[in-house]
């Protein structure tokens, strides 16, 4: 399976020991591959600059529940990865910068 089709042929993950998990894995499925592919676009516009989940949900419109799968998933199909510099959520904790692979 080519990296692409991957991207929109996986199965979005949930936790195996939660049913409230894998409720939410299941109702977001049909829409998970464009969901992957809205976050891939967002990180490659940011160029090396790259994004944290946080800049992601608040550039897309994403909520951060549905960001951080898809930076998961982006990240097993080596499409992204850990661009090895850090940025303060609004939180003031330091963040992954997520940046094309």
């Amino acid at each position: 399976m080519s990296t692409q089709l991957g991207l929109f042929d996986r199965r979005a993950p949930y936790q195996r020991d939660s049913a409230t998990s894998k409720a939410a894995a299941e109702a977001i499925e049909p829409r998970a591959g464009t969901k992957r592919a809205i976050v891939l676009a967002f990180i490659r516009g940011r160029g090396a600059l790259g994004a944290t989940n946080e800049e992601i949900s608040a550039g897309c419109g994403l909520q951060i529940q549905t960001v951080c799968p898809r930076v998961v998933e982006l990240r097993e199909c080596k499409l992204i990865k850990d661009g090895l510099t850090r940025r303060p959520t609004q939180s003031g904790n330091n963040a992954v910068v997520w940046v094309m692979a």
